[in-house]
């Protein structure tokens, strides 16, 4: 059974930086796709980016150019490194991974079958 544990999130101030990580446990090889999602309250729960066994393949357009998606698979670890962080950053993050070869890799929740019990990411002055 995999199991994903968030952890860096926090309260930081507009312009400021985080880094989340997302310890896999319980993977026992073969193709891996990993992802952040994000949801505010009282928005709908949105892919943040995405990673396919070391390949990059998405960001959603809000955060092009400030966050980073990264995969240290000796450590099984994902990371979210957060620059010139907004207000609108503002949301509970979640880890999710499924580790179907035949199931796409991208944006939508609906892929995922295994998901972190979230960390929640505060921006404000």
């Amino acid at each position: 059974q995999v199991q994903l544990v968030e952890s860096g999130g926090g309260s930081v101030q507009p312009g400021g930086s985080l880094r989340l990580s997302c310890a896999v446990s319980g993977y026992t090889g073969g193709s891996t796709c990993m992802a952040w999602f994000r949801q505010a309250p009282g928005k709908e729960r949105e892919g943040v980016a995405v990673i396919s066994t070391g390949v990059i393949t998405y960001y959603a357009d809000s955060v092009k150019g400030r966050f980073t998606i990264s995969q240290d698979n000796a450590q099984n670890t994902v990371y979210l490194q957060m620059n010139s962080l907004k207000a609108e950053d503002t949301a509970m993050y979640y880890c999710a991974a499924h580790t179907l070869s035949w199931r796409p890799c991208g944006p939508l929740s609906d892929y995922y079958v295994y998901w972190g019990q979230g960390t929640q990411v505060t921006v404000s002055s």
